[in-house]
C-alpha cells in the first residue's frame, strides 16, 4: 500500500520479486545473481566505479570500496524527536518544514531555480547508469503504465530520477505486501534501511539502487522520507489497529505522503510559481495522504480479510461499529454513515492537494493530475457500489480513465496564480 502517490492507474499487480532481491535483504548481501541477460558485460578494468558481475530481473552491481567517495554525502537535516508530545500532523510539517529548507538551500548556492547537476556524473560511467535508469523505466512501465506515460512528457533528467524512486518505493512496499512477505522480519527491514543509508552514502548494492543513489546525488533529496517509508513497513508487520486518525495519519504518511516529499524535488516548482516551497510540500503530502486514505476504504474487506482493520477505532464506535461488524461484512445503514464521513475526509485531502499541483513544473503537472483524478473517482465508485466495499472492489474502468487522461493533459496546461500566496497545511 505503500505506492499510491506514483502508482497511479495500475490495479495493485505484485511485482515479481526475486530470491535474489530478497535473499539479499534477509542476509543483508549485496545482490549475486545466477543468471546472465543478453547484452551484459563484466565491468572493463578502466572504469573504475562500478563491477558489473551478473544481470537477473533486478540487475547487480557491487560497489569498488576504493572508489567510495564518488558520490557526496546527503545527510537527513531531521534531528532526534524531542521529548514532547505533538501530534502526528505536526511531527509531519516538521519534516515537511525541513525538505523544503533544503530545496531553498540548493536554490541560494545555484543562484538560480533548481535543476539537476551534471557535473555530479562520474566519467566512464554513463553507459552503465543509462542502463540502470532504463531497467528503473521498464519497471515502471510493466507496473504503472499510465504513470509512466505521464513521465515522458517531463525533461529527460526528471524522468529518470522519478523512475528510480519509483522503483525503490515498490520495492520497499513489496517486502511486506510481496508474495514473499511472511519472510520479512523487522531485522530484515533494518538491513534495507542501513542499505538505503549506503546508497544515499554513494555505495548503492545493485542497478537499481545505482539509479536512486544517482538521483539524490544531483537533485535534493532527503533521506528522511525513505526512511519514513521504512518505518510505515516496520508498522505493518505488527501493527494491524488504529485508535484515533492521529494514529492513521502518521501511518498515511509513513507509506504514500512520503512519496509525495520524494517527488517534489525531482519535479520542480514552476519558476513563475508564487506559492511558498512548504505549500507545495504540503500540497504533495495531502494527495499522498489521499491516495492511502482512498486505499484503505477501498480495501476494507480485502484487508479485514487478513485480520488488519485501517480505520480509526474510535470514530468506528461513535458511529455504533465495531471489529466484529468490520469482519462480518454486511452493509448497514450505520456503515453507509461512517462511509461518508471518511470519503468526505479524503475529498479534503484531494481539494487541498489540487492547489498546489498547478505550482509544479508545468512538464510534471500531468501525472501528477492524473493521479488526483483518477484516484478520486475510486471514492466515486465506492459510492456507486452503495458503499460495499467488503464484497465489491470499487475501481476506475478503462473507459474512465481514458476519458480522465486528456482532461488531466489538458488541466497540466493551467497556470500558476501570480498572487503571491502559501498553500495550507494538510489539516485533518
Amino acid at each position: 500500500m505503500a505506492v499510491a502517490f506514483l502508482r497511479v492507474v495500475s490495479p495493485p499487480t505484485d511485482v515479481s520479486s526475486t530470491l535474489c532481491f530478497l535473499e539479499a535483504v534477509r542476509e543483508g548481501t549485496r545482490l549475486v545473481s545466477a543468471r546472465h541477460e543478453g547484452g551484459m558485460r563484466r565491468k572493463k578494468p578502466g572504469l573504475g566505479f562500478f563491477s558489473l558481475h551478473m544481470d537477473f530481473k533486478y540487475a547487480c552491481v557491487g560497489f569498488e570500496p576504493e572508489n567510495r567517495g564518488s558520490f557526496p554525502i546527503r545527510s537527513s537535516l531531521v534531528a532526534n524527536p524531542a521529548e514532547v508530545v505533538m501530534s502526528s500532523e505536526q511531527k509531519v510539517y516538521d519534516v515537511v518544514l525541513k525538505q523544503a529548507a533544503l530545496v531553498k538551500e540548493q536554490m541560494r548556492a545555484n543562484g538560480r531555480p533548481l535543476d539537476v547537476r551534471p557535473d555530479l556524473v562520474v566519467p566512464g560511467t554513463t553507459q552503465l547508469m543509462s542502463e540502470a535508469y532504463d531497467r528503473c523505466g521498464e519497471v515502471c512501465a510493466e507496473y504503472a503504465k499510465t504513470f509512466y506515460l505521464g513521465t515522458l512528457l517531463m525533461t529527460p533528467e526528471r524522468r529518470k530520477a522519478i523512475w528510480a524512486i519509483y522503483v525503490w518505493c515498490r520495492r520497499t512496499d513489496e517486502l511486506v505486501d510481496g508474495p514473499n512477505a511472511s519472510h520479512i522480519t523487522p531485522s530484515a527491514l533494518d538491513r534495507w534501511e542501513s542499505r538505503l543509508e549506503d546508497l544515499f552514502d554513494g555505495r548503492p548494492y545493485d542497478m537499481l539502487d545505482a539509479a536512486l543513489s544517482h538521483t539524490v546525488a544531483m537533485f535534493p533529496v532527503d533521506i528522511q522520507p525513505f526512511k519514513d517509508m521504512v518505518e510505515g513497513m516496520r508498522m505493518d508487520l505488527w501493527k494491524s489497529r488504529y485508535k484515533n486518525f492521529d494514529d492513521l495519519y502518521l501511518y498515511c504518511y509513513y507509506v504514500a505522503g512520503t512519496v509525495g516529499l520524494m517527488s517534489v524535488p525531482v519535479m520542480g516548482i514552476a519558476p513563475e510559481s508564487r506559492a511558498t516551497t512548504e505549500g507545495v510540500y504540503n500540497a504533495a503530502l495531502a494527495l499522498g495522504i489521499a491516495n492511502q486514505l482512498t486505499n484503505i476504504l477501498r480495501d476494507v474487506g480485502e484487508d479485514a480479510s487478513r485480520g488488519r482493520i485501517y480505520l480509526p477505532q474510535d470514530e468506528l464506535a461513535q458511529a455504533g461499529l465495531s471489529d466484529d461488524d468490520i469482519f462480518a461484512g454486511k452493509v448497514t445503514d450505520k456503515w453507509r454513515n461512517f462511509m461518508k464521513n471518511q470519503i468526505k475526509r479524503a475529498r479534503m485531502f484531494f481539494d487541498q492537494a489540487e492547489k498546489g499541483v498547478t505550482e509544479l513544473s508545468q512538464a510534471s503537472r500531468w501525472p501528477v493530475w492524473a493521479s488526483l483524478l483518477l484516484y478520486r473517482k475510486i471514492l466515486d465508485e465506492i459510492e456507486a457500489n452503495d458503499y460495499n466495499n467488503f464484497t465489491k472492489r470499487a475501481y476506475v474502468s478503462k473507459a474512465k480513465k481514458l476519458l480522465t487522461l486528456p482532461a488531466a493533459y489538458g488541466r497540466s496546461f493551467i497556470r500558476p496564480s501570480r498572487t503571491s500566496r502559501g498553500l495550507s497545511k494538510a489539516t485533518t
